[in-house]
């Protein structure tokens, strides 16, 4: 009886450490907030990096340790939304504000936009599709910032233009792929990830010193992201 209480106690255990390591995210998010307002461009991507990694890894732990069935009172998706709304959209949109990437007079504006088609997009339903792809441009402003900031040298206005690109793509009906739920070309997909985050720590590490090398492999990650969109919505 004893032994079935203690497995009982180290399930329970584990699965709140997964909700702990989730909700981590959120720190790491404050820490980027810190790093925004002292204007460590570095620093701030460093930690919304963190984030993302958690973010990444996080539901693997929970289905190796089965949270839902341990703590089934637990909605860890929900504690999910919180977090991702906070790291892939507020942060980067004080982050954008504060980078002086657009002319003075439309920083406010583009900043709201960035703010209110993140949250339409995440009360809209049918925001995953059913064969698990993102149903218009995902909310990952962290990575349109990361491209703007650390890698694209563009003029006030071509960022203007970006933004709103964006903006409109997340209600484009373009199915986007979903790298750690997808099926087809998925290990393809994953290892094209993987490349694209471990570009993305150096590139930040380096900053702001450029790479051609960095550069051309973030261009060829986003190709091949936009490719998978416009195969997986048209030629499927």
């Amino acid at each position: 009886m004893n032994s079935k209480n203690n497995f009982s106690t180290l399930q329970k255990t584990l699965a709140w450490s997964v909700h702990l390591f989730t909700a981590s995210g959120l720190v790491a998010g404050f820490m980027a907030i810190l790093a925004v307002q002292a204007h460590d461009w570095r620093a701030c991507m460093f930690w919304l990096i963190v984030a993302l990694v958690i973010d990444g890894i996080d539901g693997t732990f929970a289905r190796l340790f089965k949270v839902k069935e341990v703590l089934p009172y637990m909605d860890g998706k929900t504690i999910d939304y919180v977090i991702d709304f906070a790291t892939y959209a507020i942060i980067p949109a004080y982050f954008f504000y504060e980078a002086n990437l657009v002319h003075e007079d439309w920083k406010l504006f583009l900043t709201s936009i960035i703010l209110l088609v993140s949250a339409i997009y995440y009360g809209k339903t049918g925001m995953v599709s059913d064969d698990m792809y993102f149903v218009g441009f995902p909310v990952m402003w962290n990575m349109v910032v990361f491209y703007l900031v650390f890698v694209c040298d563009f003029p006030h206005w071509a960022n203007t233009l970006a933004v709103m690109f964006f903006a409109i793509l997340h209600f484009v009906p373009i199915k986007f792929v979903y790298p750690s739920q997808g099926q087809k070309f998925k290990w393809l997909t994953i290892g094209v990830s993987v490349l694209f985050i471990l570009a993305l720590c150096y590139s930040v590490f380096i900053y702001p010193t450029k790479s051609n090398l960095l550069d051309t492999i973030f261009g060829l990650c986003a190709g091949y992201y936009g490719a998978m969109a416009v195969y997986n919505t048209w030629v499927e």
